[in-house]
């Protein structure tokens, strides 16, 4: 019986699509289906996947339904108790499937795996994604005490029936991914893989590159969601609460993170004037937060997610309709974020 069904989800997955399935057909562990689901592709995603002569691959087509319904529809179709995670721009390297299967073996009454990624362009890596380094009991440890973990997505492998008993991916919000992991935290053994098993493209045109704002806000509506059940407390739908939470972003983070991306994809592309020039801004202009980053590379703490809990414990006003009144501000107000500001 085979054990791995690999969900690929595309929505114009060219020109990185080709990589990422010949990346999946030449793995050294070759007993897994490779499922993809087409969520309405208006370029030649679909003519290159029919092209494709493989019995592994198993393809569907849908009109235009977003990620976390193909992501859904992904863990319905599979035919394996296990689900592993890949995104149309991103490769498995050759290593990958074993890995999974000598962990599944190891551990096979686990939620979930994931494993590290390495910042990828051009058939180079760049640096490893931030990742939460820690044991299964240490995971649980920092969801229950209010943060989020930090997971690249397409690293992960899910057990199927455990995954959709939680509810699966829940809404479309470009982080969707991390709304699964608390709950599984919470609920079930998270394992870590601790090699690196994926290349993470780093491109302009991705949803992470071109919703960093919009994923900053929402990361702390999760952050609030978790809070909200550790707490006790009844949640607020998004827009209800969205626009209070606002004020809890990191502007100048913000702004540092979108530096460091794009000096990052510059330098992929082989563009170096570019890369220096946003490398640079980062230093002179947000020093603070590149010696952190340098800080914690050296120090290795533990990567998490979120803000201090702390900061929602003195919102009370987040989980009541009444307009939005900061303590320690002493007044009420409306704080929406500056998507012109933060893309200076």
């Amino acid at each position: 019986m085979q054990m791995l069904t690999v969900g690929v989800p595309v929505h114009n997955g060219m020109p990185y699509l080709r990589e990422c399935i010949d990346s999946l057909l030449t793995q050294s562990y070759q007993d897994f289906e490779i499922l993809v689901i087409d969520d309405g592709s208006t370029d030649d995603s679909l003519k290159y996947l029919e092209s494709v002569k493989s019995r592994r691959l198993r393809i569907l087509f849908q009109p235009r339904r977003g990620l976390s319904f193909t992501l859904n529809r992904m863990l319905r179709e599979a035919t394996t108790p296990w689900l592993v995670r890949q995104d149309a721009d991103d490769i498995s390297f050759p290593h990958r499937m074993q890995l999974a299967v000598d962990h599944i073996q190891k551990y096979p009454d686990a939620g979930m795996f994931y494993s590290y990624a390495q910042y990828y362009g051009n058939g180079r890596t760049m640096g490893r994604f931030r990742t939460t380094k820690a044991s299964s009991e240490e995971l649980r440890t920092v969801t229950q005490s209010g943060y989020l973990l930090a997971i690249c997505h397409p690293t992960v492998i899910l057990n199927v029936k455990k995954t959709l008993a939680l509810g699966g991916y829940r809404f479309d919000l470009h982080i969707e991914d991390i709304d699964l992991w608390w709950r599984m935290a919470l609920n079930h053994e998270i394992r870590l893989i601790a090699e690196t098993a994926v290349g993470f493209r780093l491109n302009e045109e991705s949803v992470s590159t071109r919703n960093l704002e919009a994923q900053s806000l929402n990361t702390l509506y999760v952050q609030y969601l978790l809070l909200s059940h550790l707490w006790g407390l009844p949640p607020l739908n998004y827009e209800s609460v969205s626009w209070k939470m606002a004020a809890l972003v990191d502007v100048r983070k913000l702004r540092f993170r979108r530096r460091v991306r794009l000096s990052r994809i510059k330098l992929a592309n082989q563009e170096y004037l570019s890369a220096f020039y946003h490398g640079l801004n980062a230093l002179v202009r947000f020093p603070a937060h590149l010696f952190a980053r340098l800080a914690c590379e050296i120090k290795s703490p533990m990567v998490v997610n979120g803000v201090d809990p702390l900061r929602f414990a003195r919102r009370q006003d987040l989980w009541s309709e009444e307009p939005n009144c900061d303590p320690e501000l002493g007044s009420c107000f409306s704080h929406k974020l500056d998507r012109t500001t933060l893309a200076s």
